[in-house]
């Protein structure tokens, strides 16, 4: 089904959000947007917003699988309006949210569905999972200018690290349970990236309820939801693997003279497998094994 905006889909078509664990895919340029729509819609999702610009293709046998929404998608904080929409029309489901050329991973995903780790980590008593960001780039600008190539992907085994968050609201002492992720392109070429957007994690995949706020750092209003573990034990974690960055660094003027090449000598070819992801210790399988 194709919408001319979300209000119309919150109007017409709510019926999709009944049931979760639905995705959200902005897509804010036409780069690889069947592949992220493909990958999300072979994880188990049960309905799939494709939000973006009516002029950006998708390969024709999808469309009948996607609930198609028109929406500006370079429109100031898109991707964060258009969820609180969505968690204010449909409270009590998995949500999760990410641009085209983001590729959601969760342990073992190879052989269990999305609904299988949400049904282990409700029973956990946690209504969100922690996401790192982990950058994609393809090893030859020359041949793939736009850094994106699924077949030549890279990604950095190395150089991840975390920081206290501090509570601007307790005297900026660090809170419970929470951290700041960095490392990545975001890191390596942190001289274009503006500050407030350096941090590689993400709220990603959460359930929703009254009240919730998705805000503009991915972050949410209920504190619980931002911590990376329970009191008790370790949690599940999940990757977002990601050329949105590689994307950004080669689109904009400054940086794009620059850059000759993201590789360095921690760069591995991506194996496009969970298993990989966990053992370079970017993903979390919790008590799940």
């Amino acid at each position: 089904m194709r919408y001319a905006s979300l209000e119309e889909f919150l109007t017409t078509g709510k019926a999709a959000l009944a049931r979760g664990p639905v995705a959200m895919i902005l897509a804010e340029d036409a780069v690889e947007v069947s592949s992220t729509v493909r990958h999300h819609l072979a994880a188990g999702f049960a309905a799939l917003l494709l939000l973006t610009d009516p002029q950006v293709p998708l390969d024709p046998e999808l469309e009948p699988q996607v609930h198609r929404i028109d929406l500006d998608p370079l429109a100031d904080l898109a991707m964060i309006h258009a969820v609180n929409r969505v968690i204010q029309e449909a409270p009590g489901i998995w949500l999760y949210y990410g641009y085209n050329a983001e590729y959601l991973f969760h342990p073992f995903c190879e052989t269990r569905r999305i609904r299988e780790l949400l049904t282990f980590h409700t029973e956990e008593r946690r209504d969100a999972l922690l996401s790192y960001v982990v950058d994609l780039y393809a090893d030859d600008l020359t041949l793939f200018p736009n850094a994106v190539s699924l077949d030549r992907a890279h990604l950095d085994r190395s150089g991840y690290y975390a920081l206290a968050r501090e509570d601007a609201a307790n005297n900026h002492a660090p809170k419970e349970r929470q951290l700041d992720f960095y490392g990545g392109l975001r890191w390596r070429f942190e001289e274009h990236v503006p500050y407030t957007r350096r941090r590689i994690d993400r709220i990603a995949l959460f359930r929703t309820k009254p009240g919730l706020i998705l805000r503009p750092d991915f972050t949410v209003s209920d504190e619980e939801y931002n911590t990376y573990a329970c009191q008790w034990h370790h949690n599940i974690t999940t990757v977002v693997a990601s050329f949105r960055t590689a994307k950004a660094l080669r689109t904009n003027a400054g940086s794009r003279e620059q850059i000759k090449s993201f590789k360095w000598h921690n760069s591995v070819p991506f194996a496009w497998h969970s298993q990989q992801l966990m053992d370079l210790g970017m993903m979390e399988p919790g008590q799940w094994f």
